[in-house]
């Protein structure tokens, strides 16, 4: 292994003060990094670099600085790193322990960043909020009143307030005037915890809505402690179809746009931001904050579809180089200014693509995300032949699935061992404690990440036949194979997700509050850190 260059807390906390570009990158998998990290260290795990790297990281000389806990993935990442391409990485010295011994404050959880800028908002800007007991009792007796769930529909399908409507994040600034046309309707924003409530309700007090606003007080966290019942399930939504109201679309253009410019936002245009991202010397992100229908539907060559509340919410995910330039783009004036307000408070430099028309854009369909070829090709199996293999015991063949835990569980090739990728090492045990192998086949949603790890396997088994199979699991399934369910076979454990205290149905009350006292103490840890930048307008 290189050897690489070593950065110190100190040389780390003047490059974020002095917002040069850097790139503090978390290596290890998502459920240790939510134990402790620091503000800005954005998690990007080591056993899905290759997948990744291209998208969030596109300028290939950024001062890149690697962290671990000593499980040694910070080395193997700057290898890997290094071997895409990229010119200027770097090892934080002394790993987390190294940051802790310097003094440097260190936070729980995920999606820290925007987590900690809701409270911070809120502690300045006294976000008006609701009680979940009041809105029960508002709902009950009937009142003009409607709730805006600004979570993912996918989020909002899971559980929802009964009666809510999904309006996901920028959405809200467009679409509130015309889902409560009447001013003295009250407008209630709920999230699952805290932050998208507060930037929600607080983007439509800043867009001047004429309607009294609020946020539900820890969204459906507060309404399941309140002992009051969710729903699930539940389709409604805005309806993305209906024409908006000349004359309200235009008030909200002017608010978005006069909040972008008292928050700093710059202007440019589509051309200007694509000459960008060839100056190898700045990191330039280009978005696309509208919804994922209409990106896929069209969209400008090189702008990655990113919805604007979930930009806001997971901002380190979709740009985690600190100090890089930004640019939003949307077709109707509102959401691009309303997310740049808010990027610009967490001291981000952001543009919006002003001038842009249909003809602009050129392309459809999901974001492509760039990837790398593997070093070295291993020979693949068909969905067939692998049948054929596994219903043959003295082929004495082990496939491991190196796709997500969550997607393991719900559908895997029957007997299939599930595999954390960064545990395949001398370092742990992982691989050698599954049934002694003639042969292993390795596979993943699509085996893009399949064909990175079959040279680490084959590494680790002394020269046993290793394959990938051929469109890994969703072939399998197209072929019309059998899948079994279940945390069966687990050769990892789950590190690979951080399980949130306000996602899903079965969170313990205890696990509830104790997020919402963390949460609490947000603003006090932004003091002691002291690197955020952040203020309010």
């Amino acid at each position: 292994m290189n050897s690489y260059p070593v950065r110190s807390y100190q040389d780390v906390r003047e490059a974020l003060l002095a917002k040069r570009e850097i790139a503090l990158l978390d290596v290890r998998e998502e459920a240790p990094h939510a134990e402790g990290h620091p503000l800005f260290a954005a998690n990007l795990p080591l056993s899905r670099i290759e997948l990744e790297a291209y998208t969030r990281l596109p300028c290939r000389d950024v001062p890149i600085v690697l962290l671990d806990a000593g499980e040694g993935y910070a080395g193997r990442a700057a290898h890997t790193l290094t071997s895409l391409g990229y010119t200027s990485v770097a090892l934080f010295a002394g790993g987390l322990d190294g940051w802790i011994r310097a003094g440097g404050e260190v936070f729980r959880d995920v999606n820290v960043p925007s987590k900690a800028f809701g409270e911070f908002v809120e502690a300045h800007k006294h976000t008006p909020s609701v009680t979940a007991q009041a809105l029960d009792a508002l709902l009950k007796n009937g009142d003009d009143v409607v709730v805006l769930d600004a979570r993912r529909f996918d989020e909002y399908q899971t559980m929802n307030i009964p009666g809510s409507i999904s309006v996901p994040g920028a959405e809200l600034a467009l679409r509130a005037r015309s889902l409560a046309p009447d001013p003295a309707t009250r407008v209630i924003v709920n999230c699952a915890g805290r932050t998208r409530s507060i930037i929600g309700a607080q983007s439509l007090v800043n867009a001047g809505l004429p309607n009294p606003v609020a946020a539900l007080r820890n969204g459906t966290i507060g309404w399941t402690l309140a002992g009051q019942a969710l729903a699930h399930g539940s389709a409604r939504s805005f309806d993305p179809q209906a024409g908006l109201d000349a004359a309200q679309l235009e008030a909200s253009r002017r608010a978005a746009l006069a909040l972008a410019e008292r928050a700093g936002v710059k202007r440019t245009t589509l051309a200007e931001a694509a000459r960008w991202t060839a100056d190898a010397s700045r990191t330039t992100y280009r978005f696309d904050v509208r919804t994922p229908a209409e990106y896929e539907r069209a969209h400008a060559p090189g702008f990655v579809g990113a919805p604007g509340g979930q930009l806001v919410q997971e901002t380190e995910m979709f740009a985690p180089v600190r100090g890089a330039r930004v640019v939003l783009f949307d077709d109707d004036g509102v959401r691009a200014n309303m997310t740049a307000s808010w990027l610009a408070q967490m001291n981000i430099e952001v543009y919006v693509a002003d001038g842009a028309s249909h003809e602009d854009l050129t392309e459809s369909g999901p974001w492509q995300a760039p990837k790398p070829q593997p070093a070295a090709p291993t020979p693949a199996v068909s969905p067939h032949e692998l049948a054929a293999l596994l219903a043959d015991p003295a082929s004495r063949t082990v496939v491991l699935d190196v796709t997500s835990s969550a997607n393991h569980v719900k559908a895997h090739i029957p007997g299939a061992y599930w595999i954390v990728r960064s545990r395949l090492s001398n370092a742990f045990d992982d691989l050698r404690d599954l049934p002694d192998a003639k042969r292993y086949v390795l596979t993943c949603g699509t085996s893009a990440l399949a064909a990175f790890a079959a040279p680490e396997v084959a590494a680790l088994t002394g020269g046993k036949p290793v394959h990938v199979l051929e469109g890994g699991n969703s072939a399998w399934i197209r072929a019309g194979l059998p899948t079994e369910s279940g945390d069966t076979r687990l050769a990892s454990p789950r590190i690979d997700r951080y399980r949130r205290p306000y996602e899903g149905t079965g969170n313990a009350h205890e696990a509830m509050n104790a997020y919402l006292e963390w949460e609490y103490g947000l603003v006090a840890q932004l003091e002691r850190d002291g690197t955020h930048g952040f203020f309010v307008i």
